[in-house]
């Protein structure tokens, strides 16, 4: 059975990955270091981890399975999912692959470097509708791929 990991703190489209949970029956973890309300769902676990830099991510690693989904915009998390046989998504709705995770984890340390020394200033544009749009397509296709396996 397919279940779907949500690296909760601040991910924009937590409601929406329940909807498309629901639609298709399907266990949803919300990990977070807190501030997240539980939901009401039977199907929707709530993990608080303790504070720290990776600790939701570690707990994803250690208990995704192959087939399962993951949604984070946290490219490291990512390519370690993918390294389980799992799925990867981002909130804008873009997949993560094995074929690209190691130029997004390039790019990502590049600009951390670039950031770092001044050189780039801002961050990315705003989250809109088209963005969430997006992920509501991606998601579904990602769950009926991950339901094929």
């Amino acid at each position: 059975m397919v279940e779907i990991y949500v690296d909760a703190d601040a991910c924009p489209v937590r409601q929406e990955i329940l909807r498309v949970a629901a639609r298709h029956g399907l266990k949803t973890w919300l990990v977070s270091d807190g501030g997240i309300r539980p939901s009401r769902e039977p199907l929707v676990e709530l993990v608080i981890v303790a504070p720290g830099a990776d600790a939701a991510d570690d707990w994803i690693a250690d208990n995704i399975r192959a087939a399962d989904v993951c949604v984070t915009g946290d490219i490291p998390l990512a390519a370690r999912c993918l390294e389980r046989g799992a799925l990867a998504i981002r909130p804008n709705g873009e997949a993560f692959t094995e074929h690209g995770i190691g130029m997004a984890l390039a790019t990502r340390d590049l600009m951390q470097g670039l950031r770092e020394a001044g050189a780039v200033t801002g961050g990315p544009r705003p989250f809109g509708r088209a963005d969430r749009s997006a992920f509501l397509n991606g998601l579904e296709t990602m769950v009926q791929a991950a339901k094929r396996r």
